[in-house]
């Protein structure tokens, strides 16, 4: 297992932070790694509800069934995703408000190669440092874009 975490904080109310962080259509605007998505199962969001994401990471394209488990609006998000290979990822999203109008975004990517002891490696090596830098781009973006 590789876990990547980042935080940002975000010149935004929390409302404003989760609306678009929990909006399927508009991960295009601030995800570096997405490509695409499809068959959102449920509008709005709640426990249970599922979609496919095309994802491009270091070369490959690839798709992600991703359920989202727990729900804790407008807080705590946490998906499982499903990939190639029996891979799994889980993601973890934490929002607090800063007390001064802002919101602290916190995100956790908890990635599960398949292959054991072996895959775990290789996904460190394989996945290791772009998915820190590609989490920290798409922390950016999603600031740039709330705070516009």
């Amino acid at each position: 297992m590789s876990t990547v975490f980042a935080s940002i904080l975000i010149g935004a109310p929390i409302e404003r932070v989760w609306d678009l962080v929990m909006d399927p259509y508009r991960l295009g605007d601030w995800v570096t790694i997405h490509r695409g998505i499809a068959d959102v199962s449920d509008s709005p969001l709640r426990r249970g509800s599922t979609m496919e994401q095309t994802i491009h990471v270091r070369g490959l394209t690839f798709r992600v069934h991703w359920t989202l488990m727990s729900i804790d609006r407008p807080h705590r998000a946490e998906w499982e995703g499903g990939g190639p290979a029996h891979s799994r990822a889980i993601i973890r999203y934490e929002l607090r408000p800063d007390g001064q109008g802002g919101t602290l975004f916190e995100y956790t990517n908890e990635f599960h190669p398949p292959g054991g002891r072996i895959g775990s490696v290789a996904g460190r090596m394989i996945v290791g440092a772009t998915s820190q830098r590609e989490a920290n781009a798409s922390l950016s973006r999603l600031k740039a874009l709330l705070e516009r």
